[in-house]
């Protein structure tokens, strides 16, 4: 059975004190000029969603790399293209889903030349939550893929454990469902047989979320 269309905006685990209004295109405006936390100050610019505001689809990463700290578009760079690969094995048109990330920012150290990816801490996540509230106000997604412990977290609690809740259902309420799976970016740090065996289930776990979807 399909997942019904959303009426309501699904509670965050982790909530927020207020939710930005507005449509897609001004809350990207907004979000440029976001001053909630310092990671303003590490990157380009502010890499909002991507995605129609039908879409019945929502994917949601940890934060964007140096790529898409540079193109201002979410997965872009070497994850995102393991993520529409796994999506076109999946049977997922790209263009029913929208996709963004928990924080907002690309943080990293600098190591000479190059930019080292460093994770967003709590107080960093908590400044950015609202830009995601305001996305899934908008969109309204009937059925929600969480990509990494972070964003499952965000959506489930802190309680929740990826290597061992991976692939589950979690009703929303207000007819949304989300489910969590490997963040691709994890993928490509594994090895062998491992990373396979996580690509695996990472398309299979896609094609779970696809299967909810309406008009299947």
């Amino acid at each position: 059975m399909g997942a019904a269309r959303r009426t309501g905006v699904p509670p965050l685990a982790k909530p927020v004190d207020e939710i930005p209004a507005g449509s897609l295109a001004k809350l990207r405006r907004e979000a440029q000029a976001c001053r909630r936390c310092p990671l303003w100050r590490f990157g380009t610019q502010t890499v909002f969603g991507k995605g129609s505001s039908s879409a019945a689809m929502m994917l949601i990463g940890e934060q964007p790399g140096s790529q898409e700290d540079l193109q201002g578009e979410p997965f872009v760079g070497p994850a995102g293209r393991l993520l529409r690969e796994a999506m076109q094995d999946a049977g997922i048109d790209v263009g029913r889903v929208y996709l963004t990330n928990t924080v907002k920012h690309f943080k990293y150290e600098q190591r000479g030349k190059a930019r080292l990816h460093k994770r967003a801490n709590a107080g960093e996540q908590a400044a950015c939550r609202p830009w995601l509230a305001a996305e899934l106000a908008r969109v309204r997604p009937g059925v929600i893929v969480a990509l990494g412990a972070m964003a499952a977290q965000t959506l489930f609690g802190t309680g929740f454990r990826l290597t061992r809740e991976r692939g589950q259902w979690h009703d929303l309420g207000q007819g949304s469902c989300a489910l969590a799976t490997w963040h691709p970016s994890a993928i490509l740090r594994m090895r062998g047989t491992v990373r396979e065996g996580a690509r695996t289930q990472l398309v299979g776990d896609l094609e779970m979320a696809a299967s909810r979807l309406p008009d299947r």
